[in-house]
């Protein structure tokens, strides 16, 4: 897909004029302490340069518009889904995605844990609802691969609702992709070294320590397990109708460049017209008078 001069224009533009929005959403790299962030560069000495990575991160955020009005005007429904180790970077590949989009076109389904009641339910039950209407793209930050994943290791699900799993989802995505849904799946693969990084991170910086959660914890110990229940899920669940795509996170800023430009790929999409659009002239009512307002209604200025 052709990047013309319009979009080379408008990229110097956000570059120039929007890079403190950027900047802010980069903030958990700078807050770390100098003693951590030193660790953390030791272990990427090739880091991708922050010119290179933004000048990317905002090309691929125009292309994002382009398909999110294509998937609009056209009536595609999409579904994707992220999965992966904790702290393999899901969150932040799906933050970038989002960032520029329209929610009521693309949204980020994270659901909790399940009620009593939903556990009673069929398992796909409480996923269903959320899924796409014609001119919609839905993200799904962890999706009904949990019952194949943390909940098998943890304990949660029992073997037999794992098996039931595996011989039901197939067919359910199948019937998705038959329903004109496109299902596309993402797996994000960080090293034990890396994830051990990242968490120590997590524990030392007080504006990231509320990802950390007793689950996140127990993936630790049981990393073994864990592979174990991955490489079970992509011999049981890689359709041609559905597959899985691996996205190595170990450095985060290309996993996430890498991500959306083969997302991207995997759609034969065009820019589409839009309609010139007016800003119309304001009409004055001279019989009206705008009323005073008591103070205490205003925001204190403290900036």
């Amino acid at each position: 897909m052709s990047f013309d001069k319009e979009a080379q224009d408008w990229l110097e533009a956000e570059l120039a004029d929007t890079l403190d929005e950027e900047w802010e959403i980069e903030l958990e790299d700078s807050i770390l302490s100098r003693e951590i962030k030193k660790i953390y560069q030791k272990e990427h000495p090739d880091m991708l340069e922050r010119s290179i990575y933004f000048r990317e991160l905002l090309r691929l955020q125009a292309e994002l518009i382009k398909l999110h009005d294509w998937v609009e005007q056209t009536g595609q429904k999409i579904v994707v889904l992220f999965e992966g180790r904790d702290s393999a970077g899901k969150g932040g590949v799906i933050k970038r995605i989002t960032q520029r989009l329209n929610p009521r076109v693309v949204r980020v389904v994270a659901l909790p844990a399940p009620s009593d009641r939903e556990k009673s339910q069929w398992y796909f039950q409480r996923y269903v609802p959320h899924l796409p209407a014609a001119g919609e793209m839905v993200l799904f930050d962890r999706s009904w691969y949990n019952r194949s994943g943390v909940e098998r290791v943890m304990g949660f699900a029992d073997e037999d609702q794992v098996e039931q799993f595996f011989q039901d989802v197939p067919e359910f995505e199948r019937m998705l992709v038959r329903s004109g849904i496109k299902v596309v799946k993402y797996w994000f693969s960080i090293t034990d070294e890396e994830q051990q990084m990242r968490f120590l991170m997590r524990i030392h910086d007080p504006m990231k320590q509320w990802k950390l959660s007793p689950m996140d914890l127990q993936s630790r110990i049981r990393w073994e397990d864990y592979t174990k229940a991955k490489e079970d899920t992509f011999f049981r669940t890689n359709i041609p109708e559905a597959p899985w795509y691996i996205v190595e996170g170990n450095d985060k800023k290309r996993a996430r460049l890498n991500c959306m430009d083969h997302l991207l790929s995997l759609f034969d999409y065009e820019e589409m017209d839009h309609d010139e659009v007016y800003l119309p002239e304001r009409i004055y009512k001279k019989d009206y008078e705008r009323a005073v307002l008591p103070p205490e209604l205003y925001v204190p200025r403290k900036y």
